[in-house]
């Protein structure tokens, strides 16, 4: 028996006829149906159950309760005459004797019907988050999280890792977003950092001597958000492997996640081991993105050396992208919608024109591409009823907007997706060095504690003249599931020589490495070993098992677009005590002048 009641709210089933049992639960709602009968749906956690009211006496006790109050209420279950089949508990009722009200809700108006929140306004739910996850098909995406992340621990536990928990104070560092400061009561004039990762202790853990390490990690970094990414904290599953390679990296994930998926996704399909693997370069020529969604059959060709002479102005000396689409009879007012949204998401404009039954290129820009018709069909491999998009631009505007056709497409057109499965891939081969846009200079391409491939060597044939520095490759890589970046790996460079040598080929010294990292440099001097890991986003994770299209939907108290709190209110602003307390002075009036 527990406190308040002896079943919960989807437990009694037929066996329990007879039985006097007391619930305990929130009113969700009473339909009258005269002055001594009226049928009220009680729900709690765990599912709902019908109380069916037949005094006069009984009914004026619940007509004076408001809904969403939390009441307790003893009775008896029978079975019920008219069963419902759609509910856990269908087959049962409960013939109140007592009721007590626990909790009264003071407000005869909600401000929305919990069975609906979802249809509410995302501020208004975010202000009351506290009702909008009293709607089951809300609390069912925290149920998941919950069920997911008791899944990981135990498979990691399962592989030999031990859950270790680093440090949330920590030093700022330069890493790829900006930092949460704390300042230092203690210390004036100086603050700590939220972690953005655990990326520093990790490693310093490997060189510890811990040899499997994993946590829940939270992460802190103040960026923008995204329909998958929340500013603010996300968490992830942190993992690192001492004496390991990037095939030992892969071998854990291929394991450890196909099962919880295939568990507890809104698909029953999940790749099995091994994933696929694509070099990145060929992920972007190919997908138009190094996301790449591998439940779409369509690709990217290249038709520069056909098309940016055809005397289309938007193709004259640029790059041109094709995507075929084979069977797509959509009308013109469908291709001008799916354009015009590829547009929006993409910064470039679009093209098309389609093969026709006959034979003939149509639509769109098919004028100046019908005096290359023969070679274009040939190129393309185009059929009657062929559908192509087009994409010109810079190498890499073509190639972004090409990447956002695919995906556009290969939601619209029927048959070009199979949706219903979740597909991974591993994106390896990243260069380690690029251009800067800015700057104009080599600038790291991704993260500069990655091992480049072929370790020291390579980087003195690249100070010798003897390669491109920009060919450079790091043992690198990316894991993606149905277009969404799961996370980021890698063999990580522990050898402080290497090290060296990788910041001086983007004009930074040991001097440089030691005040940017002093404790990760010093440590890898006493002998570090082999190291790799990677950390897959838990929200990420729950978001595509759910089917949300919004990282928001799985968290339990999410922040707004802008990085706020509405139900707790924060940021807020704080007293001047508490800021004499930190040595801080606030001088908005001075930020305002400049």
């Amino acid at each position: 028996m527990m406190q308040s009641r002896t079943h919960t709210c989807g437990e009694l089933r037929l066996e329990h006829a007879g039985l006097e049992v007391t619930l305990a639960g929130w009113l969700e709602n009473m339909r009258v149906v005269s002055a001594n009968l009226g049928f009220v749906v009680l729900r709690d956690f765990y599912g709902t159950t019908q109380i069916v009211v037949e005094t006069e006496e009984m009914m004026k006790q619940f007509r004076e309760i408001t809904k969403e109050s939390t009441i307790q209420v003893t009775g008896t279950v029978r079975e019920r005459s008219s069963k419902n089949p759609k509910q856990a508990t269908g087959d049962i009722e409960v013939v109140p004797s007592a009721v007590t009200v626990l909790g009264k809700c003071r407000y005869s108006e909600l401000p929305f019907e919990i069975n609906h929140s979802r249809e509410a306004d995302e501020a208004v739910r975010l202000r009351y988050r506290y009702l909008d996850l009293r709607n089951p098909e809300v609390k069912n995406n925290i149920i998941l999280r919950c069920n997911v992340v008791a899944a990981l621990r135990k498979a990691m536990t399962d592989h030999g890792f031990m859950e270790i928990t680093t440090p949330i104070l920590t030093a700022s560092s330069p890493e790829g977003a900006r930092d949460y400061l704390v300042p230092a009561r203690k210390h004036p004039g100086k603050f700590y950092a939220l972690p953005q990762a655990p990326q520093q202790f990790k490693q310093l853990l490997m060189v510890s001597g811990i040899d499997r390490y994993f946590q829940i990690a939270p992460c802190f970094r103040d960026e923008d958000a995204r329909g998958d990414r929340s500013p603010g904290e996300f968490y992830q599953l942190d993992m690192e492997m001492a004496f390991a390679s990037q095939e030992d990296v892969f071998a854990v994930m291929e394991d450890v996640l196909p099962p919880v998926f295939a568990k507890y996704g809104k698909y029953d399909r999940a790749s099995s081991a091994p994933f696929v693997r694509i070099p990145y370069l060929e992920a972007m020529e190919k997908y138009g993105t190094d996301k790449p969604d591998l439940r779409i059959d369509l690709t990217v060709q290249d038709v520069t050396e056909l098309l940016s002479g055809c005397g289309f102005g938007p193709f004259e000396g640029n790059t041109v992208k094709a995507v075929v689409v084979s069977g797509y009879a959509a009308s013109r007012k469908q291709i001008d919608k799916i354009l015009a949204d590829v547009e929006v998401q993409a910064g470039s404009k679009p093209y098309w024109f389609r093969m026709d039954e006959n034979g003939e290129i149509v639509g769109g820009i098919s004028k100046f591409v019908a005096p290359v018709k023969d070679a274009v069909v040939k190129a393309l491999g185009l059929s009657n009823g062929d559908f192509v998009a087009l994409s010109a631009g810079s190498r890499g505007q073509a190639v972004k907007t090409a990447g956002v056709l695919v995906k556009t497409l290969g939601a619209a057109a029927p048959g070009h997706m199979d949706k219903e499965q979740y597909a991974f891939c591993w994106i390896v081969d990243f260069p380690m060095y690029e251009i800067g846009e800015e700057s104009g200079e080599m600038e790291f391409c991704h993260n500069p504690f990655s091992m480049p491939s072929g370790g020291l060597e390579t980087l003195l044939k690249a100070e010798r003249g003897e390669i491109d520095p920009l060919s450079i490759t790091a043992d690198q890589y990316d894991l993606v599931c149905n277009g969404v970046e799961l996370s980021s790996g890698a063999v990580r460079n522990h050898d402080p020589e290497i090290m060296i040598k990788a910041f001086e080929m983007v004009r930074l010294g040991e001097e440089d490495v030691k005040a940017k990292f002093p404790a990760m440099y010093n440590a890898f001097c006493y002998g570090a070993p082999p190291h790799a890991g990677i950390a897959p986003g838990v929200d990420r994770m729950v978001m595509l098992l759910s089917g949300e299209d919004s990282i928001r939907e799985v968290i339990p108290f999410p922040m707004n677009k802008n990085a706020q709190d509405i139900l707790m209110g924060a940021p807020s602003e704080v007293t001047d005590k508490q800021l004499e307390e930190l040595h801080i002075r606030v001088d908005l009036d001075k930020k305002e002048e400049e």
